[in-house]
């Protein structure tokens, strides 16, 4: 395969706005009947990444036209608009791209760690279905091991780190004293659970209720850390009788809506969701703050500094690991020229043209593979592919000679 068949397309924060990056969305049956629709068109590795930041689609094609078409036959905006907002990279770049979202360089809050677990859980999406061959994998594997020694090595992921923290600080702006407030977190997925946990270490409190469809995931995650849970039936009722309401869930359309508010009593809302799952406007009523992802992401955080300190070392670090990917992509190109060669050379041992000129009637494959290494590592340093069977020919007869 050549390298300039792997691409990435997407939209993310820096161009699009919340709403918009609703319109392409990627819930998970969507991704699934992307993924069947994608192996009737023939492609065989893609994954696609979609958050509260983002929706990208990372896939080996023709060109970025086929990957943006596919993602789009699921989505709610289409693809002329996708192309007008979106950023397409190609080849080492897509590559480069790749480890700085894997890093959190790339989130809109910097170095957002949260991002890697999302991305684990798209590839291994992709992966239960057969999308994720020997390019995907090594590379993400790469992405994995890369990200990890940003984490350990340098402080990018300190302070204000991901969106549920920045809810958490948000809450403290507008509120002095949360004890006595009932707070209620609707959904309890990989978002709402880690803003439930933060919830209770830097809130100090257990007035906390969840809501979540499938009733079971609220109720093991509020048993873990001493919480209560109610029925989704009894939504509106939690939302009237709430001071701080969250929803971390991901419903194609909001599910809490201006008029459900217009007599409530004060309080805050938080949407962590992408589609908005709150209506905007509810923001508009005097007696509600309501804050969305991209409000989120420009609280003040006072660890910004240092960690923005701490990009140059994340990239030397993510350089390293580009530069393992690379060895490794390089050496699996030359494998046909490899196998052809050892080939070559078993053909020549068996010629009797070879052996009587040579008077050697045993060669030890050992031999023939040392002369293969000794290719590889040549063809790893040197471009001269000409040279390699000649090469080759002449070290197998020396060696075999003496």
């Amino acid at each position: 395969m050549n390298m300039n068949q792997f691409f990435v397309a997407g939209i993310n924060y820096k161009k699009t706005d919340a709403a918009i990056r609703g319109e392409f969305a990627v819930s998970s049956d969507k991704y699934a009947s992307l993924l069947q629709k994608a192996a009737l068109m023939g492609l065989q590795e893609l994954f696609i990444l979609s958050t509260c930041n983002r929706t990208e689609i990372y896939g080996l094609a023709a060109d970025a036209n086929t990957l943006i078409n596919l993602l789009c036959s699921e989505t709610v905006g289409d693809a002329d608009t996708f192309r007008q907002l979106c950023y397409i990279r190609n080849g080492r770049e897509a590559v480069e791209h790749i480890f700085s979202v894997g890093a959190g360089l790339d989130s809109q809050i910097l170095g957002d760690y949260e991002i890697v677990g999302q991305m684990k859980l798209a590839v291994k999406f992709a992966r239960e279905r057969g999308f994720v061959g020997a390019f995907m994998e090594r590379l993400f594997n790469t992405v994995l091991q890369s990200s990890k020694a940003i984490k350990n090595g340098t402080h990018l992921s300190d302070g204000t780190i991901s969106v549920a923290f920045a809810a958490i600080q948000y809450i403290k702006q507008q509120v002095a004293d949360t004890h006595g407030k009932k707070i209620v977190l609707l959904g309890t997925g990989k978002i709402g659970r880690n803003t439930c946990k933060n919830l209770v270490d830097y809130l100090d409190t257990k007035n906390i209720t969840l809501i979540n469809r499938t009733e079971a995931k609220a109720i093991e995650l509020a048993t873990e850390l001493g919480l209560q849970t109610t029925s989704y039936a009894d939504l509106n009722k939690e939302l009237q009788e709430a001071d701080i309401f969250i929803v971390a869930t991901h419903a194609d359309k909001a599910v809490i809506t201006r008029e459900s508010l217009i007599n409530s009593t004060p309080k805050i809302l938080i949407d962590l969701s992408i589609p908005n799952n709150i209506e905007p406007s509810v923001g508009n009523l005097p007696h509600i703050s309501l804050a969305n992802v991209d409000d989120l992401s420009v609280i003040n955080d006072k660890t910004l500094r240092i960690r923005q300190a701490e990009v140059p070392k994340a990239m030397a670090i993510i350089h390293n690991h580009i530069g393992e990917f690379n060895d490794w992509f390089t050496l699996r190109s030359h494998v046909p020229v490899l196998k052809a060669v050892k080939q070559k050379l078993h053909d020549m041992h068996s010629c009797e043209m070879f052996t009587a000129t040579t008077h050697v009637t045993v060669v030890d494959t050992a031999v023939i593979q040392k002369v293969v290494n000794t290719v590889a590592v040549k063809m790893r340093t040197q471009h001269q592919p000409g040279c390699y069977y000649i090469e080759a020919i002449n070290d197998f007869m020396t060696i075999s000679i003496n």
